[in-house]
Formats: C-alpha cells, sequence, structure tokens
C-alpha cells in the first residue's frame, strides 16, 4: 500500500493530496495521513514543495470544515445525531464534543484533527454553537497546520525509513495485504465491543412522552431532570417545566434532595437518549429504581405539543 501511495504521488503530486484530504473532511471513511506521511518522504527528497504540500492540506481540510460548519450553523444539532449514527460508536460522541467545547472553548479546534472522532464533529459544533466564523476559521487553519506539520514532517525526517519500510512490504506481496486486514478486522472488533458494551449500559426501561404527561395530569409530578450540557441549554432555552438542571457528572448532587422511592425521568438531546441512560444506570446503582430515560429526550416532548419553558437569558 505503501509503494502504491508513493507511485500516485508521484504521478499526480499535490492533486492527490487536495482530493485525500478533502474527501475525508468531509466524511468519507479514507485514511490521510498515511498520504501525508509519504508526501513528506517525497518532499524530504526534493519532488514536491513542501511548502505547497502544507498549503493545499490546510486549504482542502478548511474547505471540508467550513462546509460542515455552514451546515451546523443552519441545522443546528440535528446534524450532530446524524454524524453520530454513522460513527461506531455514536451515543456518546456529541456529548463528548460538547464537554471539551465547554472546557476549552475555541482552542478545541487546535487539538480536534489529533483526536479519533472529533475532528469531523468538531466543525458542525462550532456552527451549531454559533461560535464566532472568523474566530472559527482562525483556531481551525492553527489546527490543521499543527496536524500538518506533524504528518508530513515525520514523512520528512523519517524518508529513509519509510522508503525502506515500503520495500520490506513489497517483500512479502499478499502477506503484507493480510496483516493490514487483520489490523483493520482487529480495529473494528474493539469498536464494535466498546459499542456493545455501551449498548448494555442503554438497555433500560424508557418512559414515554404519553406517561409522563399522565403521571403530571394526575398531580403525581416525577422529579424531571435536564442533564443537556451548558452551551447546549444556552442554544436551546426550553426545557420540560419543572426541570432540574444537573450535569451528568453531577449526578450525586440529586440525591440529598429526593427520596429513593421517588419517580425520576431524566431527559437529553443525544443519539438513544444515551446521556440520560448513563445517568440512570447510576441512580439506580444507588437505590432509585423508579429513575427512567425519557424516550426521544426533549425533542419527543416538543413534537407532542407540549408546555414549553425558557431558561432565563
Amino acid at each position: 500500500m505503501m509503494q502504491t501511495l508513493i507511485q500516485l504521488a508521484h504521478q499526480y503530486g499535490l492533486i492527490i493530496v487536495f482530493s485525500n484530504v478533502l474527501l475525508m473532511q468531509l466524511g468519507l471513511p479514507i485514511p490521510t495521513v498515511p498520504t501525508l506521511i509519504v508526501s513528506g518522504t517525497l518532499a524530504a527528497d526534493g519532488h514536491v514543495s513542501l511548502a505547497a504540500l502544507l498549503a493545499v492540506t490546510v486549504l482542502a481540510s478548511l474547505i471540508g470544515d467550513t462546509v460542515w460548519y455552514l451546515i451546523g450553523q443552519r441545522h443546528g444539532l440535528r446534524v450532530m445525531t446524524f454524524l453520530c449514527r454513522l460513527s461506531l460508536s455514536p451515543d456518546s460522541c456529541v456529548r463528548q464534543t460538547e464537554t471539551r467545547f465547554e472546557r476549552w472553548g475555541l482552542t478545541t479546534l487546535l487539538v480536534a484533527k489529533f483526536i479519533p472522532g472529533l475532528s469531523l464533529i468538531v466543525a458542525p459544533m462550532a456552527g451549531a454553537l454559533r461560535l464566532p466564523r472568523l474566530a472559527f476559521l482562525f483556531f481551525d487553519a492553527i489546527g490543521i497546520f499543527l496536524w500538518a506539520s506533524l504528518a508530513i514532517g515525520f514523512g520528512w525526517l523519517f524518508h529513509p525509513d519509510i522508503e525502506l519500510i515500503s520495500r520490506q512490504f513489497m517483500k512479502l506481496g499478499n502477506g503484507a495485504l493480510l496483516i493490514a486486514g487483520i489490523a483493520l478486522l482487529a480495529y473494528i472488533s474493539y469498536k464494535w465491543w466498546q459499542r456493545w458494551r455501551f449498548q448494555k449500559i442503554l438497555a433500560i426501561a424508557r418512559i414515554s412522552v404519553n406517561e409522563l404527561v399522565d403521571m403530571m395530569d394526575s398531580g403525581n409530578t416525577p422529579v424531571i431532570v435536564d442533564i443537556r450540557s451548558p452551551s447546549v441549554r444556552t442554544l436551546d432555552g426550553r426545557h420540560i417545566p419543572g426541570a432540574k438542571l444537573i450535569a451528568l457528572n453531577e449526578w450525586q448532587t440529586l440525591i440529598p434532595h429526593v427520596r429513593p422511592e421517588s419517580d425520576i425521568v431524566v431527559y437529553c438531546n443525544c443519539p438513544n437518549e444515551a446521556s440520560a441512560a448513563q445517568m440512570v444506570k447510576l441512580l439506580m446503582g444507588r437505590g432509585y429504581k423508579r429513575a427512567r430515560p425519557l424516550l426521544g429526550g426533549l425533542d419527543a416532548w416538543v413534537e407532542a405539543g407540549h408546555e414549553i419553558h425558557t431558561y432565563p437569558s
């Protein structure tokens, strides 16, 4: 594979680098780092301009990220759910990205390309959270440059070794393809195992919107908990009447104020009610057996046309 990449890079130069990076940033599962490393070896040998190589990499990545930023800006967090459903571990990636933005702000963009799963999510999240466009482009460009410099620089510094490895792989023939296939299968199997383990956490009974409304109408209103992130609450100020605002990592603060026999309904806005299910699982472990996630989360409540309150701005 490495020799093939070298041959293609020799023939098509910067075009293949631009196309590879752009398609990856638009969401196609196409490895980019190997291409950049090989291009770095070619730059070291004088076959490609190092400056031009960095420029096309940054440009292609910026184009892809800007497209996703604009989509996120237009469609909000709905696009995040769509993207997360495409991944091997969809149920927590939205919340993890939100958490990183809350902790690091725009500086998240400086490291996004180095964190698997974050690179594609971070641009539409920035758009959905209405982060300033010029600031987004500035930090994103720096992050891309750092990421590209590392990959290309690796190829530049170690080009003799990379070329030697390439020749050794060519000698292996079909054996090299077998090794690569086994490594890919092992990675996919690990990711599916992670997903299966997380799905076990989600495999608990939900309460429907209609069931919750019936409880409220009968005077048996449960304790309702909104565990969406602060950034999402700021973006979408709507909430179910009477909901308590408690972050997932602060779930224990609920315990001193609620009796174990109480009905508790937890909602979020994530795929499969993942965060709500996590909190319910934790509460059930402390004896709160009547805790349940709200099926469909806040979106289901809104779609059913029920009363909505808004947080103070």
